[in-house]
């Protein structure tokens, strides 16, 4: 890299940490297999955060299929500046930023053709240009796997919250899940928890739950490898088409057993309710404890409450 390169790079990490400084919690949210819901968690739990007060940004890191726009209904925005240089989140509610590629997209058809170093340059732009203002939570929506966009968020953000690892029941997904927590794991990462998402399809006729993916995979995960658990999800016709048409689907007033999912879960994150694993969900957010050993940690560091 010659010296220009470096300097460039230098002053772009800057501001990313300048950014950065302004966000309370920076939260991750990966999902080891494509198709397990992660963007639907990243949504979700966005959307309550808001309600329970928090001010909230979500950045779509998932560059060869950002759907974080549609989920909020804000797929035909586009990105603004007011000084040419910063870019100016969008704002499906109030409380809520959201910055994606889609936004930058002419035609929603075209494939984003990106080899690593690109991806890698478009994700540090979004966070050093990316004027998101003082939030309480951050929440980054990444791609399927441990690739080039999840390595590039964990080198440029140094003080990363944790991340939440998404996967569905069954065993192809639990190996990738595996793989997710270690890749956490290797990088200093802490692990907030893990999702097990569309556990169970709610039968829109008789309200039965049917385990089209099995049951209960993400819990035995957890359990084997000491990683905590937030919670299992099952799957419902009025999440999907909530989702295909942009709504916020947690304030149409009815009663949903994913809803009330998602709302534990998110009850764990933001108030600092104990994971079933033991671990304390009060933590201010640190890569200096060892998020190996989190899970039955019973010491006072600053990863957990003060």
């Amino acid at each position: 890299m010659a010296d220009n390169q470096k300097d460039e790079y230098a002053m772009q990490s800057e501001r990313i940490r300048e950014r950065m400084d302004r966000i309370g919690r920076k939260i991750v949210v990966m999902s080891g297999k494509g198709g397990v819901g992660k963007t639907t968690v990243t949504v979700n739990l966005a959307n309550m955060l808001v309600d329970m007060g928090a001010t909230v940004g979500v950045l779509d890191t998932d560059l060869h299929g950002p759907n974080v726009a549609k989920m909020f209904g804000v797929e035909n925005a586009t990105i603004d500046s007011a000084d040419g240089v910063s870019f100016i989140p969008v704002n499906p509610r109030p409380g809520l930023k959201v910055m994606s590629l889609a936004f930058a997209l002419e035609d929603p058809d075209a494939p984003v053709i990106w080899r690593g170093s690109m991806k890698g340059g478009a994700i540090r732009q979004f966070l050093a240009d990316t004027d998101w203002g003082t939030l309480d939570y951050l929440i980054i929506d990444t791609p399927p796997g441990t690739g080039d966009e999840q390595l590039t968020l964990c080198q440029s953000i140094d003080d990363i919250t944790g991340t939440v690892i998404v996967t569905t029941p069954q065993d192809v997904a639990i190996l990738d899940a595996r793989r997710s927590v270690n890749f956490a794991r290797k990088l200093g990462m802490p692990i907030i928890g893990v999702i097990e998402n569309m556990s169970g399809l709610i039968c829109p006729h008789c309200n039965e739950e049917i385990p089209i993916f099995g049951k209960g995979g993400g819990r035995r995960m957890c359990m084997s490898m000491g990683a905590p658990f937030l919670g299992a999800v099952p799957m419902e016709m009025d999440l999907r088409e909530a989702e295909d048409d942009g709504k916020n689907w947690n304030l149409d007033g009815a009663s949903h057993p994913s809803r009330d999912a998602f709302y534990a879960i998110v009850d764990k994150i933001h108030n600092g309710n104990a994971c079933t694993t033991g671990r304390d969900m009060s933590f201010k957010g640190t890569s200096k404890c060892n998020p190996s050993n989190c899970a039955h940690c019973t010491s006072n560091c600053s990863s957990r409450n003060e």
